[in-house]
């Protein structure tokens, strides 16, 4: 990297600290704003972002960056970057760069929240930038507090799928995905604390040799709260709540009596309604639709012929609807 296409190092951390920003990592939305600031530079372009989709505790952002140097303030969000090209040359440290490595495409840096960050990227880059309140970490585990690692360049396919998967939803977004979100985020959370956390690989974590269900009251209470909300997105946690359970030990829970993680039990149920209300009624298939908790009827035909390998417009007309 010449002298001519690298930012200058700054002296001082780069933007204001978390309190002056007013971060909250476990209230509403993320934002650009419970970052570290990385993405706020001008050398920065994203190309897509999860800003205004209501995520909660997650921020995602995918970009080209260019070739810098700067040191940049701790955040109360953990840093995940995934690396879509290269191989490119990055040192890191804090204040002072204190590692570095080559990093092939796929590889991985790692940054716990609450550490000041130096970082040198030495050439132009195509990443993924995932941002993670410690709640949902900590959520993701049942025991003492975790505490992730400084890494880079490690490689994780599974950690890198779960990442391209939430690019892909932004990419077609759709107002309903939100309890998937929900479940990716859970899933990045939990694969974080296997892999790259301060109690990777203890026996502690690992998966339980048995997995006591939902009680039929508590599923029963599940069910009932998607019916009454079955046009809405539904967080995890509102599920969670539901039933007196975390969110970690709900989807555990649930898949073992069930066999479906939530968000796939949640499309069942609108597809299944929105059958039934095809069947019997004369509601326009648009009405049906957002009556569902699909974003338009063209959602809905999608889903149906993904998963009955049918169309509305079919099911109407073999039920004697109007």
């Amino acid at each position: 990297m010449t002298g001519q296409n690298r930012r200058s190092k700054s002296i001082e951390p780069i933007g204001a600290a978390p309190e002056a920003l007013g971060l909250h990592a476990s209230a509403g939305e993320f934002s650009l704003l419970d970052t570290n600031g990385i993405l706020r530079q001008p050398w920065i372009r994203p190309e897509r972002t999860s800003e205004g989709l209501g995520w909660p505790g997650l921020y995602m952002s995918t970009q080209r960056e260019q070739p810098y140097c700067a040191t940049f303030s701790g955040a109360r969000s953990h840093l995940l970057i995934l690396h879509l090209n290269g191989p490119v040359r990055v040192c890191r440290g804090q204040l002072n760069l204190t590692s570095s490595r080559t990093v092939p495409p796929g590889g991985f840096f790692v940054h716990p929240a609450g550490k000041d960050l130096t970082v040198e990227l030495g050439g132009e880059l195509d990443t993924v930038h995932v941002y993670l309140s410690d709640e949902i970490l900590q959520d993701a585990h049942d025991g003492p507090a975790v505490a992730l690692v400084e890494e880079l360049g490690v490689v994780d396919p599974l950690l890198e799928q779960l990442v391209l998967t939430l690019d892909a939803v932004v990419r077609r977004w759709e107002p309903s995905a939100r309890t998937y979100v929900d479940q990716l985020s859970s899933l990045l959370a939990g694969q974080l604390v296997l892999r790259h956390s301060d109690r990777r690989g203890g026996a502690e974590y690992a998966e339980p040799l048995r997995h006591n269900g939902l009680s039929d009251r508590q599923l029963a209470r599940v069910r009932e709260l998607l019916e009454e909300r079955l046009a809405e997105p539904v967080p995890l946690a509102v599920m969670a709540a539901a039933v007196g359970l975390s969110v970690s030990q709900f989807c555990r829970q649930f898949k073992a009596r069930v066999g479906l993680a939530p968000h796939q039990y949640l499309l069942r149920l609108r597809v299944d309604t929105a059958c039934r209300l095809l069947r019997k009624g004369s509601l326009p298939i648009a009405s049906v639709a957002t009556r569902c908790g699909f974003s338009h009827q063209e959602h809905l035909t999608r889903m149906m012929r993904r998963h009955l390998g049918t169309t509305p417009a079919a099911i109407r007309r073999d039920g004697g609807g109007a």
